[in-house]
């Protein structure tokens, strides 16, 4: 371990402890502080923060990309907190923060959890199910992910859940599969039923914000899927009033899943709507449902979304595109909740928010 240096996070004035050895995030997680990130690779910019007081020649950051932090804006004194170790005492101010859910994190546990079931629900993704052996139990929030382990390396990869939390300690995840990606060559060709993974968690700030009422509109794609069912599900269990719609986008009939449960979550949450619309629908797909990019069809059948709440899951182009297009109809930019799917590596995708 290396010297620890206080870090100051404001305007929430909360302070912590931070080794050297350890990133800034990953500190802030380890004493129970649940800042804004994504994906914890440098990619995302959804931790982006900037150094009130502090040298930056004492800050130095992991493998990062420039697209989240351009040179510009690091000579400027933003920093990605997922990057960042601290070798002197800072002050940050937190660009993206929400105090309903910096003060609410749960700690981070290590588990072992065992392969109960690895099925295709598309012709790419898969639904991967998960039950934890030790510890007895990690908590989570509807909408967070875990990071798997790849078996026989020293990398992990993040994931979503799709289900909510239970005593039963089961996780559910909805993963693409990339040709020769890391995780996905595993899931694709080597994991049998009873295997077992290192996991940890829980990450990520893609999660209900309970104090708030407004009607929700949900967006997504991909393996996107996956927190937002965990969300859906999680409001059918304990009710609401939110009216909440999901649009999701595929390019072909065979991109969509989950349809059945998803038609069944109408009827048993009030005012849900489940819109899914198709890019590039072949031939034979008989659709007679939306057609075009997901963005085009929300900014068709939505065109005053002035009061809604956003919540955005799916590949950064998606949700750069849903961004621009949520804040032209009307959401207030702090009213809309992302996680980016961001790749590691090349071509692995991977769920970081």
């Amino acid at each position: 371990m290396g010297e620890k240096h206080i870090v100051r996070f404001e305007p929430v004035g909360i302070e912590i402890e931070v080794d050297e050895d350890q990133n800034i995030l990953r500190a802030a997680a380890e004493n129970g502080v649940q800042l804004m990130h994504g994906c914890k690779e440098g990619q995302c910019a959804a931790c982006k923060s900037f150094v009130l007081e502090g040298d930056m020649d004492d800050i130095e950051l992991d493998k990062y990309s420039t697209f989240a932090l351009p040179d510009s804006e690091r000579e400027e004194g933003q920093t990605l907190l997922c990057r960042a170790h601290a070798y002197s005492d800072l002050v940050i101010e937190l660009l993206q923060y929400d105090e309903e859910i910096i003060r609410s994190g749960l700690p981070l546990k290590k588990g072992v959890a065992e392969v109960v079931s690895n099925e295709s629900v598309t012709h790419d993704m898969r639904h991967l199910v998960l039950k934890l052996i030790e510890p007895e139990e990690i908590k989570f929030f509807p909408g967070q992910y875990l990071d798997i382990m790849v078996p026989g390396t020293e990398e992990s990869r993040s994931f979503s859940m799709a289900n909510v939390p239970g005593r039963e300690g089961v996780f559910e995840f909805v993963i693409k599969i990339y040709p020769d990606g890391l995780f996905s060559e595993f899931l694709d060709k080597k994991v049998q039923i009873g295997d077992r993974l290192d996991v940890e968690g829980p990450f990520g700030t893609f999660t209900l914000r309970e104090s708030r009422t407004s009607p929700i509109i949900f967006v997504g794609g991909g393996a996107g899927m996956a927190p937002v069912l965990g969300l859906l599900r999680s409001m059918a269990e304990r009710g609401t009033d939110r009216k909440p719609v999901f649009y999701y986008g595929g390019r072909q009939l065979r991109d969509l899943c989950f349809e059945k449960e998803l038609r069944e979550l109408e009827e048993k949450i009030p005012g849900f709507r489940y819109v899914p619309a198709l890019s590039e629908p072949a031939g034979d797909d008989e659709w007679d449902g939306e057609v075009g990019l997901i963005t085009d069809v929300v900014a068709r059948l939505e065109p005053d979304l002035k009061g809604r709440d956003a919540y955005v899951c799916g590949p950064p182009p998606m949700v750069d595109a849903a961004l621009e297009k949520l804040t032209a109809l009307g959401v207030l930019e702090a009213n809309i909740f992302y996680d980016k799917f961001t790749t590691t590596g090349e071509p692995e995708g991977e769920d970081s928010p």
